[in-house]
């Protein structure tokens, strides 16, 4: 059993019993970036959860549990006006500098999530940001979602470009 099985083993006997949101959910949103710099520098970036509210609009990062890997649990904070959603995400794997894997496992947001790094040619390197996750409010959250789907695509693309930028300034690690 490898450290990625148990986080993920883990995750599913977790008190919120999570077997259920491991597995792609219907509502998928995918952006991608290409950063100039190296994958190394790029993956540590994206895993200074902390940092992620430097590049996420209204969002207030932290780790919960844990030391930011495998096993961890990381709680991100929107909040526009009144208006607030908390999002839980355990780390089930980490496979530096290439990949680190969540499930998103609150009462709301719930789904696997991956973010890849891919080195390219000349120091640069890809990133994509992809999330499966299982809509609430059974028909109404299925109707909902082709709504919503643009502007979650659009935020996600908007704050993989802010990071790709931090990262190329030094402003992030």
């Amino acid at each position: 059993m490898t450290a990625g099985d148990a986080a993920e083993d883990r995750a599913a006997t977790d008190g919120a019993d999570l077997r259920d949101v491991v597995q792609p959910g219907a509502a998928e949103v995918t952006a991608a970036v290409i950063v100039e710099a190296a994958a190394d520098r790029v993956f540590s970036a994206l895993v200074s959860w902390e940092r992620q509210s430097d590049w996420i609009p209204f969002t207030r990062v932290r780790v919960v549990e844990g030391d930011g890997g495998e096993g961890s649990l990381i709680e991100a904070v929107t909040a526009v006006g009144p208006a607030t959603l908390r999002d839980e995400m355990r780390v089930v794997r980490v496979d530096a500098p290439y990949e680190v894997r969540v499930v998103h496992c609150g009462k709301l947001l719930r789904g696997p999530g991956v973010l890849r790094c891919t080195p390219l040619a000349g120091e640069r390197t890809q990133v994509v940001w992809h999330e499966w996750f299982h809509l609430p409010g059974g028909m109404a959250g299925r109707v909902a979602w082709p709504l919503l789907w643009p502007g979650s695509k659009f935020g996600l693309t908007q704050a993989l470009k802010r990071f790709g930028r931090m990262v190329e300034q030094g402003r992030l690690p």
